[in-house]
């Protein structure tokens, strides 16, 4: 008898868009969820963004404290404010979690798996904290998340502290905790560019889901 042949693993396109202001990524990734059919291959987005604060749908106006020169967008994600700057890989996961046969929570542990193993690889221990998503070194928080999922699709998602400046977190109260410490990679001896960590993380991302990934060009934003 012929073997069974093992199954493809589906595809995820990998695109790093650079630096970019965020608006403009989320219209494009809000465009790129609303037109997908069941066919549309999944898709995974590296960005580093201008400093931005993004205040989720539930968010809170009172957690921005003194945002001064940094600009405050209200956006469709869950969760309450959070910051993006350079120094910060965020990952955009254009998932079709019905296709991949996976649940919401699962998801969010999933993505949250990746970030831990991810700073594994550099000899940092993290973890998560109940009732406080996202990812944390010694209580300090280093990786955080908002998602939204659309007819079982993906957008937003994660923000991974790599080497930036922390201070402007002084100006909130991140994800809605007053006077939450926060951290980043190179403060505990990791990596000092994005660029040696994007890779690491997308690997893990691949793996935890049963991705092979291939890249492609950026989208434009025209």
């Amino acid at each position: 008898m012929a073997d069974t042949p093992e199954p493809t693993a589906p595809t995820a396109r990998v695109r790093d868009l650079g630096r970019q202001p965020y608006e403009p990524v989320w219209r494009a990734m809000q465009a790129v969820t609303d037109a997908r059919t069941a066919d549309t291959p999944d898709e995974l987005w590296l960005v580093e963004h201008d400093p931005v604060f993004t205040l989720g749908q539930a968010g809170k106006p009172e957690h921005v404290l003194m945002p001064g020169d940094i600009p405050v967008i209200k956006v469709d994600r869950g969760g309450q404010v959070t910051y993006h700057g350079p120094g910060q890989i965020v990952l955009y996961p254009l998932l079709d979690l019905k296709r991949l046969k996976v649940g919401v929570k699962e998801y969010v542990c999933r993505i949250e798996q990746a970030m831990i193993d991810t700073l594994a690889d550099w000899n940092i221990e993290a973890r998560r904290l109940e009732g406080a998503p996202g990812v944390y070194v010694n209580g300090a928080k280093i990786g955080a998340l908002g998602i939204r999922v659309r007819n079982g699709r993906t957008f937003h998602g994660l923000a991974f502290n790599i080497a930036m400046d922390l201070s402007p977190y002084q100006r909130i109260n991140p994800c809605g905790y007053a006077g939450m410490a926060v951290t980043s990679m190179v403060d505990l001896g990791g990596p000092s560019g994005l660029d040696a960590v994007k890779p690491v993380l997308v690997g893990h991302i691949a793996r935890l889901f049963g991705l092979t990934v291939e890249p492609a060009a950026p989208p434009s934003f025209g």
